[in-house]
């Protein structure tokens, strides 16, 4: 199994990838604000790429729950020069976090290999201009699941089997997506921890991650600082670090590939010994 964006390609099985996060929001849920200047944002990108990031995810647009959309033109002048520059500066590759397929154009040409449409399945126009956008990029597209839009995604989700639907939308997803152009081998799926989802949700997502992975696509996992890691600690935003670790190192272990989060460094030291010790046990 291998992933294709644009002139990047990883082949799995391989150490799983990290992908850092840019926010270039002033009211983001972690960090909103600490790098809304295009240089701060760079220099981020530039650090978490140093502590072995090899995506870079760059967002304009708060997407926690109940969260303000932004304009077009505000998104783009808040990317487009953090990805122009980063494109310069690092090997890593760039991901555009954006719901708007115009912005994705924008990324794109800027030097962005990646489109992370968090909006994946709920508008079906917007949805056929982001996938001809990726498809005429040869981009790589991460095909996130949400329960309704950040504004409204947290009022009373409700599901009858919540690892099986989300199952099913990636299939019936990766259909879509290849008759619009975009190739299986082009595709990540992200189970969207915390998109219109209850405490419990998180967790039977969490515990039935093996069941995303057998769809012969990489797996992206998102849990870094989200509020419900609070919910058995108490740990404040800036406390959940260790709970982050927990829940990356225990999807490395049901075979997610990509792990995305605010801190790079720890995450990239924490899942390597866990690719260590899962080898040995393997070779036992």
């Amino acid at each position: 199994m291998f992933f294709r964006a644009r002139q990047f390609e990883f082949v799995f099985p391989r150490p799983a990838l990290v992908m850092g996060i840019v926010n270039v929001t002033p009211d983001s849920f972690s960090d909103g604000g600490k790098f809304f200047k295009t240089a701060a944002a760079v220099a981020h990108g530039l650090t978490l790429a140093a502590q072995g990031a090899e995506i870079l995810d760059i967002g304009g647009e708060s997407t926690r729950p109940g969260a303000v959309p932004v304009s077009e033109a505000e998104e783009l002048r808040r990317v487009i020069p953090v990805i122009e520059q980063l494109a310069a500066e690092t090997k890593a590759v760039l991901s555009i976090d954006t719901l708007k397929p115009a912005v994705a154009r924008a990324a794109l040409a800027a030097g962005a290999g990646i489109v992370n449409d968090v909006g994946a399945g709920r508008d079906e126009r917007d949805d056929r201009a982001m996938w001809r956008a990726v498809a005429a990029a040869g981009a790589g597209y991460i095909c996130m699941h949400a329960q309704g839009p950040p504004a409204t995604m947290q009022k009373n989700p409700v599901y009858a089997d919540v690892v099986g639907e989300v199952a099913a939308f990636f299939r019936e997803r990766l259909e879509k997506l290849n008759a619009a152009g975009v190739a299986a081998d082009q595709v990540v799926f992200d189970p969207g921890i915390g998109f219109g989802k209850t405490l419990e949700h998180n967790l039977q997502l969490l515990a039935g991650l093996e069941r995303f992975v057998t769809l012969n696509r990489p797996v992206l996992l998102g849990v870094s600082r989200k509020s419900f890691l609070e919910k058995f600690s108490g740990a404040g935003l800036n406390e959940r670090l260790p709970a982050s670790l927990a829940c990356a190192t225990l999807a490395i272990g049901d075979g997610v590939q990509i792990i995305r989060t605010h801190d790079a460094g720890e995450t990239v030291q924490a899942i390597r010994i866990a690719e260590a010790i899962l080898n040995r046990k393997q070779d036992a």
